[in-house]
């Protein structure tokens, strides 16, 4: 049996890889790809030179099948997604589970991801949380908000730029616009940003200043919003 590897490529700054990530992508027989442009760029700055494949959510259902078989034929597959983390809001989850279910080792790099840094920095507590990512776009959106009303948790976010200012106003319609949160785009990337404040200081904030760049929104539980409202 091969060994399936999730490796964490930079959501920014190249030299957030880690050397055994490195040594991983040289090492791999073949490198599984979100977009192998993107990728690309990786691999060519660090002159690696390995067979890569195009491996994202409209073909990872064709292809896990035949990535099994060269798992099971002895191989090293590498998964990589374009920034962060294989399988957190990326595709890697169906390979790594279908791969257990085949008793295919599977082993995933401790590296970089988007959420974390923005959770750590955002002054909200860290040390406990719930990762929602992106939320539905249209169908369920609503429900899911409504659910999320009650938690008292931390809870961290993707948002694309086109609608982080309309996820904010419908955060303030659902949690209050006192809710403490904070807006992170760009990590470790030259513009990054992190934006603190209430709900409606931040809306305002995107609303005057066009959001550009990759968005992580943590957002406070209802317990701390509700400390903070006692304490004050």
């Amino acid at each position: 049996m091969g060994v399936l590897y999730l490796v964490p490529t930079p959501v920014g700054n190249l030299e957030d890889i880690t050397s055994r990530a490195l040594r991983i992508l040289r090492e791999a027989d073949l490198i599984l790809a979100e977009d192998t442009r993107t990728t690309g760029v990786l691999l060519k700055h660090f002159d690696i030179k390995n067979t890569m494949w195009s491996y994202h959510k409209f073909n990872e259902h064709q292809a896990v099948a035949g990535v099994i078989a060269r798992l099971q034929a002895g191989e090293t597959v590498a998964v990589v997604s374009d920034a962060g983390t294989p399988g957190i809001s990326d595709p890697g989850f169906l390979v790594a589970r279908e791969a257990v279910k085949a008793g295919i080792d599977v082993v995933c790099l401790p590296g970089p991801t988007a959420f974390v840094p923005a959770l750590v920095a955002s002054g909200l507590p860290c040390d406990r949380f719930c990762f929602e990512g992106f939320l539905p776009v249209k169908k369920g959106r609503a429900t899911r908000l409504a659910k999320l009303a009650e938690e008292e948790r931390t809870m961290v976010f993707y948002e694309s730029p086109h609608r982080v200012a309309k996820t904010l106003a419908q955060f303030m319609e659902t949690f209050g616009a006192e809710r403490q949160v904070a807006v992170c785009r760009e990590i470790s990337k030259i513009h990054e940003e992190c934006v603190r404040g209430t709900l409606q200081e931040v809306l305002a904030h995107f609303t005057e200043a066009e959001p550009r760049g990759e968005f992580v929104i943590v957002l406070a539980g209802r317990e701390e919003n509700k400390k903070k409202s006692t304490n004050e």
